[in-house]
């Protein structure tokens, strides 16, 4: 073998030294932690309550605007919830009213017949007419009578002539 072959097999030496390991000292013992009372907070505690004293008014502000606007939907769903009562109330009283002036119109139609008014004469006690005479004015201002006249005559005598 030649000396390439040889470097090749043999592993490289480390180029860099190891380090020490690090010295540890020794720590101090931890210092016992105890709770005493009467103390004051301290000061991160009293700005995370400042945070929540400053949120608190704007908290109450959204709660109460979610309160109002439910209140006020309600009291408007009640308020339509009246009038369409009220409407179909209305709607059912425009109903009857048209049905009642639908019969009085028939009623008008059924007694302006002629049959229907000659009874209705009869009944008031008018009696039919006999024949007429009329008045015919001249142009100079005179007047002439054309036809004869009669007079009607009694109820009972057109009863009885009937």
């Amino acid at each position: 073998m030649n000396s390439r072959a040889i470097a090749r097999v043999t592993p490289a030496p480390p180029r860099s030294t190891p380090r020490p390991a690090p010295r540890t000292a020794p720590r101090p013992p931890r210092p016992e932690l105890r709770l005493v009372t009467g103390t004051p907070a301290p000061r991160a505690r009293r700005g995370a309550a400042a945070l929540r004293n400053r949120r608190a008014p704007f908290v109450l502000l959204v709660v109460g605007m979610l309160v109002a606007t439910t209140l006020g939907l309600l009291i408007l769903n009640t308020a339509i919830a009246v009038d369409s009562l009220k409407a179909t109330r209305l709607k059912a009283d425009n109903a009857e009213r048209a049905q009642q002036v639908q019969q009085l119109q028939q009623q008008v139609v059924n007694a302006s017949t002629p049959a229907e008014v000659a009874r209705a004469a009869v009944a008031a006690g008018l009696v039919p007419a006999g024949p007429a005479a009329y008045l015919v004015l001249q142009p100079d201002g005179s007047s002439v009578v054309r036809g004869t006249g009669e007079p009607a005559g009694s109820v009972a005598d057109t009863e009885g002539g009937d």
